[in-house]
């Protein structure tokens, strides 16, 4: 007995690198546990989005008189547990897998309200992407196309997610926001006017403290913090969420438990998918262009969020990449399919886990923490929900910062890349989107590329992916002219 106790961790430590990576069990379990409390919103914000109604008037998971939220729910926390576990497991990367946010916006309000079409051909298409870019990973072309990107665009990618991360932080914390006769204002007319920004000030003090005296855990500690301070301030304020009549509720949920902290799940969006439904409704072409639309927001937010991730705390290996590159896009490949069979939309690398990274993980132990905690949270919902945006947003600026300090491996210089670099970086944000930030880094790259004489440096597949973005980016006529 007590040799099998004692050999087990050692095992566990070779398995997953712990010593070489210089790490602990316990610090991976810190480290995954703040991943999961900075990506838990999905699981109250995934049910939203798919909560309306397909063309033919049905809701997700089987609702007739209202969405049947709890199911999806229990069905987004059950495909994000399994697949970050298989993440951690077998590629042995800090990575948290979870339903895409912008990806499940593109089912729920472009591809199931196409005329005819249901939630279970929306997935369906999901399913087709999931099948395709697990092909493209299986023939090595995905990973070949990764490895043709310069090492400056990897750089300015990560830079780039660090500002779009620290955006969606200050607007899920409502310290951004419209209005006020601007694109975006700065907290209520101007002011900390409410508690709730109250909370994340303070919340994002005490982080950024922690981080000065060198305090282990400092993004947990904000967290926790921050939602202590909520409960009470919901304990005293009986505040309401945010609304145009009340803009100083809480950015999301309120901070309270109502009725049990327990509740069982319920999984009927699972197998809520047809392949074939799809191709009856919409044509062939319709939907080959559907699904290349869904694959190529998947593809390049995963390399952007797994060179961000792999970059702050150095897991690449002697060529520069993320270790275990083709096993990390092999995973998420899968989970895009396993987000479309679920009924809850793709699933892909969520760039919130460098919180954790941040916070002390270095290796896929995290993950599988991270997984374990999705799984229970089936479970516990209601506990789940208590963290506020409030609580949590001050993680996602705190990596915004930690992220950016890599810019100055740039050569601000060298205008072919400095141009296509700074691009990448601005429209992340501006654009609020990790792929168009990309797509126009890597066009104005090429360009530039032909422009100095210098074409024939650029991989063929990054000239083959830089028209691919061409297409992307006018997808839009594309569709209305073959679907009317």
């Amino acid at each position: 007995m007590l040799s099998t106790s004692t050999s087990s961790p050692s095992r566990l430590a070779r398995y997953f690198k712990l010593e070489e990576r210089g790490t602990t069990v316990a610090r991976e379990l810190r480290g995954g546990f703040v991943s999961f409390l900075s990506v838990a919103y999905i699981l109250v914000l995934n049910p939203i989005i798919l909560s309306g109604t397909d063309s033919t008037g049905a809701y997700l998971g089987g609702g007739t008189s209202g969405p049947n939220i709890p199911a999806v729910a229990a069905g987004t926390a059950l495909v994000a547990g399994v697949m970050t576990i298989f993440m951690g497991a077998y590629a042995n990367f800090p990575l948290v897998m979870a339903a895409g946010l912008g990806l499940n916006s593109v089912v729920a309000y472009t591809i199931v309200k196409l005329p005819g079409m249901t939630w279970a051909d929306g997935m369906g298409i999901i399913v087709l992407e999931g099948i395709v870019i697990t092909l493209l990973v299986l023939t090595g072309l995905r990973e070949a196309i990764f490895r043709a990107v310069p090492k400056y665009l990897r750089t300015a990618i990560s830079v780039g997610i660090g500002l779009f991360v620290t955006l969606v932080g200050l607007v899920n914390s409502g310290l951004v926001r419209t209005g006020g006769g601007t694109p975006l204002s700065f907290g209520i007319n101007g002011s900390l006017g409410s508690w709730p920004l109250l909370v994340f000030v303070i919340a994002f003090i005490v982080t950024v403290m922690c981080f000065a005296r060198n305090i282990p855990g400092g993004i947990l500690i904000g967290i926790a913090t921050g939602t202590v301070l909520a409960v009470i301030v919901q304990a005293v304020a009986h505040l309401s969420p945010i609304s145009d009549d009340n803009p100083a509720g809480w950015a999301s949920n309120a901070p309270a438990i109502q009725g049990s902290p327990v509740q069982l799940p319920h999984f009927s969006t699972l197998g809520q998918f047809s392949i074939v439904g799809p191709f009856q409704r919409l044509g062939v072409v319709a939907v080959v262009v559907l699904t290349f639309s869904v694959m190529l927001a998947d593809f390049f937010d995963t390399m952007g969020t797994m060179v961000g991730v792999a970059r702050e705390r150095n897991i690449f290996d002697k060529n520069g990449n993320p270790e275990n590159t083709g096993r990390i896009l092999l995973v998420d490949s899968l989970s895009a399919l396993a987000g479309g069979m679920g009924g809850v939309s793709s699933n892909t690398a969520f760039v919130e886990s460098s919180t954790g990274v941040a916070d002390g993980a270095r290796t896929g132990l995290a993950s599988v923490f991270t997984g374990i905690f999705f799984l229970l949270s089936m479970f516990l919902a209601p506990i789940v929900g208590l963290v506020p945006n409030e609580a949590a947003a001050p993680a996602l600026v705190t990596v915004g910062f930690l992220m950016m300090r890599s810019v100055v491996d740039i050569d601000w210089q060298d205008i072919a890349a400095a141009v296509p670099a700074f691009l990448t970086i601005a429209f992340m944000p501006f654009a609020y989107s990790i792929t168009v930030g990309i797509g126009v880094g890597f066009i104005m790259h090429v360009i530039l590329a032909a422009i100095t004489g210098k074409a024939k440096r650029v991989h063929p597949l990054f000239w083959i992916t830089a028209a691919f973005f061409v297409v992307y980016f006018m997808l839009d006529p594309i569709q209305h002219a073959l679907v009317g």
